[in-house]
């Protein structure tokens, strides 16, 4: 069964899992988040980092819920595509994923969430368009950004940008810097319902997704000198 479609905008998981989410914010201004301002500071001899997407995970953990809940699945949706930059010496960092590059019940993802069952791959293909069509409509809002400064109190602070929609939140992570990388990893619980998000359920609530879901990351960012025109 392929309830999860209606959950996965929860990949503002990426960052949504810290406190209870601020009101909508203004959007950031794309000239503050764009390649021209981790350009000028590298070469003004500021040390920028690229997120090495190779090395860099986002996991979602969706669990079902109601009475009849042993007749549907547990899910993992990922992004294994992030991109982006940080910046510590100005305290901040931007990071993005596409939708349609999101994976759905790798059998790895789904071991490590103790997930023993996996669906077919049929199951996966409707999740995947129940997923990038109507529930996030991903031809019309492809992307989901973050924007992310990390204060003097050391609480990374994130707006994130999905379906079109600005949020800010304070996210609890582990950030280490050294010369070469930045890694940033963390995991948490947050809810659907606050970011507006009614779990999906049929049969009066008899079979159910949980409000309630899991996130974890591990972003890895490399030392970046930006190419010589």
């Amino acid at each position: 069964m392929n309830v999860p479609g209606r959950l996965l905008p929860l990949l503002v998981l990426l960052t949504a899992c810290g406190q209870p989410l601020a009101p909508q914010a203004p959007l950031v201004p794309a000239l503050a988040t764009g390649l021209d301002a981790y350009r000028t500071a590298a070469a003004s001899g500021t040390a920028v980092y690229a997120i090495d997407p190779g090395a860099s995970l986002v996991a979602v953990t969706v669990r079902r819920g109601g009475l009849m809940a042993r007749l549907g699945h547990d899910h993992v949706v990922a992004s294994h595509t992030l991109t982006g930059y940080a910046a510590p010496g100005m305290g901040r960092a931007d990071v993005s994923f596409r939708l349609d590059q999101l994976t759905i019940d790798e059998p790895q993802l789904l071991r490590d969430a103790g997930i023993g069952m996996s669906p077919s791959p049929e199951a996966v293909e409707g999740t995947r368009k129940n997923m990038l069509g109507p529930v996030l409509d991903a031809e019309r809002y492809p992307v989901v950004t973050l924007h992310a400064e990390l204060p003097a109190d050391g609480r990374l602070r994130v707006a994130v940008t999905l379906h079109g929609t600005t949020r800010r939140l304070e996210l609890p992570a582990a950030v280490q810097v050294d010369a070469a990388q930045v890694t940033a990893s963390g995991a948490a619980r947050l809810k659907q319902t606050d970011f507006g998000i009614t779990p999906f359920a049929v049969g009066a609530g008899l079979l159910a997704v949980q409000d309630e879901i899991a996130v974890s990351f591990n972003i890895v960012a490399r030392r970046w000198t930006p190419p010589v025109k």
